[in-house]
């Protein structure tokens, strides 16, 4: 696993690696907004996960997520605030982003 002190450190660093694809979360799945790409929870993997907490403002916690899908290999990243709440997001998603160290 590979360390990074910021957000956008682990960004950049997963785009190197082959992350390429931009995922915004919706409430039964991630998808990107230049392709048609959507998957719902069960049509990928989380590979790496990094969480990043604000020293004084909680606003500035967030976890970055490096996604894989199951079916083509597409990678991408997610980026969500810290501690994804039910508002507007399904329980399987939430499942499965509920990332256990």
């Amino acid at each position: 696993m590979y360390a990074y002190d910021t957000v956008v450190e682990a960004v950049k660093g997963l785009k190197q690696r082959g992350y390429t694809i931009d995922f915004n979360l919706e409430a039964d799945r991630i998808s990107c907004m230049k392709t048609p790409l959507a998957l719902k929870p069960a049509d990928f993997e989380i590979t790496e996960f990094y969480r990043f907490e604000g020293a004084s403002d909680p606003g500035d916690e967030a976890a970055v997520y490096a996604i894989e899908s199951l079916n083509g290999g597409q990678k991408g990243v997610l980026v969500t605030g810290f501690g994804i709440s039910a508002e507007g997001v399904g329980e399987e998603m939430i499942e499965k982003l509920s990332v256990k160290r």
